[in-house]
């Protein structure tokens, strides 16, 4: 957010926060936030490269359409350990996995 914006905000009686502070979560919590989008990012990254559609990513996971969405979105419900699955799914190797958490 620009400095005049915040500026004006504060002003105006508003606080100006990050959304860790505004949820009140630990340095834990954000770094698992952080990890499960890093993934999750990642994930769509590689299904796209591979010109697959969640569809057939789906099927190489015996899963479902929505639940890839799911893992693409991020959403709280799908597990770490199926995101790297997925991932792994895709042709990605334990490096590209690291890799994807070095950006969290």
């Amino acid at each position: 957010m620009k400095l005049e914006k915040q500026t004006k905000l504060a002003k105006a009686g508003w606080k100006v926060s990050s959304a860790d502070e505004f949820l009140g979560l630990t340095h834990e919590e954000t770094s698992l936030v952080n990890i499960r989008l890093a993934l999750a990012h990642t994930l769509k990254g590689r299904r796209l490269k591979l010109g697959l559609s969640q569809v057939d990513l789906a099927r190489k996971l015996g899963s479902s359409q929505s639940r890839v969405a799911k893992m693409e979105s991020a959403e709280s419900s799908v597990s770490l350990d199926l995101l790297v699955r997925a991932m792994l799914a895709t042709g990605a190797k334990p490096r590209d996995v690291g890799q994807a958490l070095a950006m969290a």
